[in-house]
């Protein structure tokens, strides 16, 4: 394939992976809006948000299977034409079932889109191109969630809440042209069979899990016995399903994946690099507007050099990592990642804004250097012939832990707030600054945890490389 094409394949997917982003996350300030506009309590209107959660994450397991049988490029256009859809019927939505209903429709077409991005860039690109392309899309997934609640504050305060999934349309219909113009066909599977029996299980175990986490963001919640019942099935379910593809001729997806060490390296930094993303993303608003007073544009304002960075140093990170190799690169991303998540940790009222926008900042460069690399090299260590599945797991792993972050970061911000003002006799702002202080210094810790991880993901890619050199060689001789 031409270097011109490979890059416009790229453009292709980058383009619908950030309209959904980007729009997901821009409806997050829009609840309590929506609370009103539909004379709803905060339950049923938080079902917009968790909704598109468990649709995507329910549908992300089966878009491998979906990618071979049918081809792959009629799957992601089949993927991004329902999310354009769902974003249409979304502006006309007359009361809140129907804007639920056209939220799930949305999440289904974005839980068959991610998973293939990856993997038609991976089809495009050699193994030592895909780094840099990789970076490139990831400005998508890393950059979207953070100017997202600001642009959808600045829509609400100027305009309609229609106009959070109306803008949707034109890009996504560029998109689509793109998409159609530019990727490549690839050819379907028809030899392949569908795992109806690990489906089942797999997406009601994701779905219960999901829909749980989702339910979440009070103690009160953590106890509650629907929750405690929900993760329990849902971890049966995901056991019982492991059981099931064990045996199966034609898996949903393979386990043999686990059988690659630097896959399941890359899995677990993947994890924790999305708790620390979403932690942040999670605890700035709070900071910002619950702790010091100010607007959402100030947040958006000291999340946009931490976006650009994160956006910088991804396509550095895969420019090395496609020039000299995986060593060093993803390790001192987390490094960089690990010291600007600790100076977080010790902000006091007086601190100023040009303090956390240099701070997070440095996050973006770590974030950038780290992240996608990691999840590059994971994804080049899977045989051809299974990416489309390693990808549909690297995104339910991805969006599970998401969701997670969020999770704990609420309910322990929730807690120890109050704990704190009652118990020491301080402000209730003194206190937040402190949960959010401390909750900063706990993801510092874990993200130091990764480091060694990081270096074992760098070994083994690198000795897996000149094993495959070494045996290049002995063939050529």
């Amino acid at each position: 394939m031409e270097n011109r094409q490979k890059w416009m394949v790229v453009v292709a997917v980058l383009l619908g992976s950030f309209t959904m982003i980007l729009n997901n996350s821009m409806l997050n300030p829009a609840i309590p809006t929506f609370i009103d506009e539909f004379q709803t309590d905060v339950v049923s209107a938080g079902w917009i948000i968790t909704i598109f959660m468990v649709a995507m994450g329910m549908t992300v397991p089966v878009t491998g299977y979906l990618g071979d049988r049918f081809g792959k490029k009629r799957t992601y256009l089949f993927g991004l034409g329902l999310f354009v859809a769902g974003s249409i019927l979304g502006t006309f939505a007359w009361d809140i079932s129907s804007l639920i209903v056209f939220r799930a429709l949305q999440g289904i077409g974005g839980g068959i889109m991610m998973p293939l991005s990856m993997a038609l860039i991976f089809e495009a690109f050699p193994k030592k191109e895909r780094g840099l392309a990789t970076g490139v899309w990831g400005i998508a997934s890393m950059m979207a969630p953070t100017i997202g609640p600001t642009i959808g504050g600045i829509l609400l305060e100027t305009t309609s809440w229609h106009l959070l999934f109306i803008t949707n349309a034109p890009f996504g219909l560029i998109g689509l042209w793109f998409a159609w113009k530019y990727l490549p066909n690839s050819k379907p599977n028809k030899e392949v069979s569908f795992d109806k029996v690990g489906f089942i299980f797999v997406t009601l175990g994701v779905g219960s899990i999901l829909f749980a986490l989702g339910r979440m963001s009070t103690i009160a919640d953590l106890t509650n016995p629907l929750n405690i019942t929900l993760l329990v099935l849902g971890l049966l379910l995901i056991f019982i399903f492991i059981q099931v593809e064990r045996k199966a001729k034609q898996p949903l997806i393979d386990l043999s994946l686990f059988r690659v060490p630097v896959y399941v390296y890359s899995m677990l930094l993947t994890a924790i690099s999305s708790i620390g993303l979403f932690a942040g993303i999670f605890l700035i608003p709070l900071l910002i507007q619950q702790v010091y007073g100010l607007s959402a544009i100030m947040t958006g304002i000291v999340f946009l050099p931490s976006a650009l960075f994160t956006g910088i140093f991804m396509t550095v990170g895969g420019r090395i990592l496609d020039k000299r190799g995986v060593g060093g690169v993803i390790t001192s991303g987390l490094v960089i990642l690990a010291i600007g998540t600790f100076a977080l940790g010790f902000m006091s009222l007086e601190t100023t804004m040009m303090f956390i926008i240099i701070w997070m900042a440095i996050r973006g460069i770590g974030n950038g250097l780290s992240s996608m690399p990691a999840t590059t090299t994971g994804m080049n260590a899977v045989p051809d012939h299974l990416i489309s599945r390693g990808s549909a797991l690297n995104n339910v792993v991805r969006q599970m832990s998401s969701a997670f972050a969020v999770v704990c970061m609420s309910i322990y911000y929730e807690v120890r707030r109050g704990f704190v003002s009652e118990s020491m006799g301080i402000t209730l702002e003194q206190a937040s600054l402190q949960a959010i202080n401390e909750a900063f210094i706990v993801v510092g810790f874990l993200t130091v945890l990764t480091i060694p991880l990081g270096f074992l993901l760098e070994k083994k890619s690198k000795e897996d490389e000149d094993a495959e050199l070494s045996s290049k060689k002995a063939v050529n001789s």
